[in-house]
């Protein structure tokens, strides 16, 4: 029987089955029909041997299916196995009594003895048909012994009184034949046989199973045996069909338990779907805590357990060899998976602007979970050591040495460090290592590519304009947006007389010192210096940056310039004047393709301008539209002024201070 059919196919082989089932008895109806078809053939010597075989083939199921009741704790598997045992008992016991065996000639018990023996059989099969609770279930096992104890008593008392010659009615011939009430003695295990069957198929339909279908077709025939030995018509062919019928529900039983020992290799599971609901969970759970132990194994690396799991589910060697073979072959699987994923996230890396020692202790971290005691030496005053170690490269060639194999990195074709790595155990090992140099020497030479450009936009742009070309190259496109600033402007009044009559090198120590101090100010607040053009200098607020606060922002940082520029002035020196103002601008990167640089464009940037241009040295002048946004600023008004460039005046404010809460 195929355990796994189509749905499809299950409707046609249960009629298959139905078939064959009945088929034995319409031969049985036609040999009662048909007198002259039902010939005699009486062969004692035939019907002890073909006795005594079958009987020893259902000693040998039992056997089984009693041992694997035992390993599973199972009471079903149990009550199936007194099936097998108890039948076999008393069919062998019919076989002994077979005339001029041990007695010679036929008797009471030869012509009832199986009848007996099915009937106790039946009550052990309706039985395991029940889906017994755990209560139940745990009392059917406390009395196995007890239970097997009583049944070869019976067997015991029944071969004494059946085969002691004249010892009992047994033992002598039947007063008549046909014997009247025989009829009736078969009929309960006959209704035994049936419930059985019809409760197996059932669990059938929930558990598909082979055994469990070969389990139901034996108790249909052993139901059948019963029908046909009621015709109590010795030695005819009626008679005999019910000992063929016997015959093919156990051998039926050991041919399927054979085809499944074929399919799987090994006898621990042959009846495992037989046993009760709470036993296969148990199995499943079994089985899914050895996968997961397997998984855990191939997920360390670590050995499969092959020995210790062929013990528990009773593989055979070729088994436990595969199990080997497979556990080799996933770890292998594992760690090359592992070691391609290092150097995938070694490349990760390259991509983030991370700081040279920070990438290399995060590399080495990584890449030590799967390649082992992995070391890195940079190149200092010419040389290259890791320890005690010092290395000499030819070219790109690898160094061997004391079992590691060390790869040179390299930074824009000239040596900046080694590689240290344990020597693999195979070529793949190997070209893997040399990929991890290779990443390296790009990941390094990435970090160090990054530090210059970092340095470089910073030292020569505001930070937040490189912060944000850096993260996103496509700002750096030609083209703005209208938005909402606030303009600072500040320049040194008095500049150029100063320059007229003090040294080159004076003015820029000047411009150093007072740009040093003022430039912290504005980036403290979140301002974005565009410009310094000589004395003068040029800060957005709000812009690229977005700020709520940014008026304010300019107006702090505006008091704080000239708090700074106070603190460094020396006599003679020119001094700072600053104007704010707040509105609509066009920012943007403005240029050509080949140069361009992020500013603002607009009347509120213009006005700021002008606004600086009217402050006294050391003050700051503010627009009406910067005051109308910063509540808690104190300024004295200047009134209206007339701006350079405005066809109406403008209001304009010194900011003396702003209150803190």
């Amino acid at each position: 029987m195929d355990t796994y059919l189509p749905p499809a196919t299950q409707p046609v082989r249960v009629v298959v089955w139905a078939i064959h089932l009945v088929l034995p008895l319409l031969g049985l109806w036609l040999l009662l029909a048909q007198p002259r078809v039902n010939i005699m053939w009486h062969h004692n010597p035939s019907h002890f041997w073909m006795i005594a075989v079958v009987a020893g083939i259902n000693v040998i199921l039992g056997l089984m299916i009693s041992e694997a009741a035992r390993r599973r704790a199972d009471a079903r598997l149990f009550l199936v196995s007194m099936v097998f045992l108890s039948s076999a008992g008393f069919f062998f016991l019919h076989g002994l009594s077979t005339p001029q065996v041990l007695l010679d000639g036929p008797t009471l018990g030869f012509d009832i003895g199986q009848q007996v023996g099915l009937t106790m059989a039946a009550v052990f099969a309706l039985a395991s048909a029940f889906p017994l609770g755990a209560a139940q279930a745990r009392s059917v096992m406390r009395a196995q012994h007890l239970i097997r104890l009583t049944v070869v008593g019976l067997m015991v008392l029944w071969g004494i009184a059946s085969l002691v010659p004249g010892l009992t009615p047994l033992s002598r011939p039947p007063a008549v034949l046909p014997i009247p009430w025989f009829g009736w003695f078969s009929v309960p295990g006959l209704v035994l046989f049936v419930a059985a069957g019809l409760m197996m198929f059932r669990l059938h339909r929930m558990r598909r199973s082979a055994i469990l279908v070969s389990l139901v077709t034996a108790y249909a025939l052993l139901a059948e045996a019963m029908v046909a030995g009621m015709s109590q018509l010795n030695w005819h062919l009626s008679w005999w069909e019910w000992h063929i019928l016997l015959t093919l529900a156990f051998v039926f039983v050991a041919y399927s338990a054979y085809l499944q020992f074929r399919r799987e290799g090994s006898s621990a599971g042959l009846f495992d779907s037989v046993a009760l609901s709470a036993t296969v969970e148990k199995i499943q759970a079994q089985y899914e805590q050895a996968l997961e132990e397997l998984v855990d194994h191939v997920r360390r690396g670590t050995k499969l357990p092959a020995v210790r799991l062929a013990g528990r589910f009773q593989l055979t060697e070729g088994q436990a060899a595969v199990l080997d073979r497979a556990g080799e072959a996933l770890a292998s699987e594992r760690e090359l998976s592992e070691r391609l994923s290092a150097l995938v996230d070694v490349g990760t890396q390259t991509k983030v602007r991370l700081a040279e020692s920070d990438l290399l202790t995060g590399a080495l971290e990584r890449v030590r979970q799967v390649y082992g005691d992995v070391r890195i030496g940079l190149v200092s005053d010419g040389r290259v050591s890791i320890g005690s170690r010092e290395y000499t490269f030819s070219g790109t060639t690898p160094v061997r040495r004391d079992g590691l194999i060390t790869y040179p990195l390299t930074v824009k074709g000239h040596l900046a460090g080694a590689l240290e790595v344990p020597v693999g155990r195979t070529t793949q090992d190997e070209a893997l290592s040399a990929t991890l140099a290779s990443q390296l020497s790009i990941a390094l030479e990435n970090a160090r590519l990054y530090a210059e450009l970092d340095t470089l936009f910073r030292q020569y742009m505001s930070p937040d304009v490189a912060s944000r070309l850096l993260a996103d190259p496509g700002q750096a496109a030609l083209g703005g947006e209208l938005r909402e600033l606030t303009a600072l402007f500040a320049d040194l009044k008095g500049f150029t007389t100063f320059s007229e009559r003090v040294a080159p090198g004076e003015i820029v120590e000047m411009l150093n010192r007072y740009h040093t101090a003022a430039v912290p100010c504005i980036l403290d607040n979140g301002g974005t210096i565009v410009q310094f053009v000589g004395d003068a200098l040029l800060a957005l607020f709000n812009a690229p940056a977005a700020q709520d606060d940014h008026a304010l922002a300019a107006c702090t940082a505006a008091l704080a310039m000239q708090e700074a520029a106070t603190k460094v002035a020396a006599d003679g020196w020119p001094t700072f004047r600053v104007g704010v103002n707040t509105g609509m601008a066009l920012v943007g990167n403005i240029g050509s393709p080949e140069l361009r640089g992020f500013n603002a464009m607009g009347d509120a940037v213009n006005v700021a301008a002008r606004l600086q241009g009217l402050a006294e040295p050391g003050t700051v002048v503010i627009g009406s539209t910067t005051l109308a946004q910063v509540s808690t600023a104190e300024a004295r008004p200047l009134g209206p002024l007339r701006l350079k460039g405005k066809e109406q005046e403008v209001e304009a404010f010194v900011l003396t201070r702003i209150i803190r809460a």
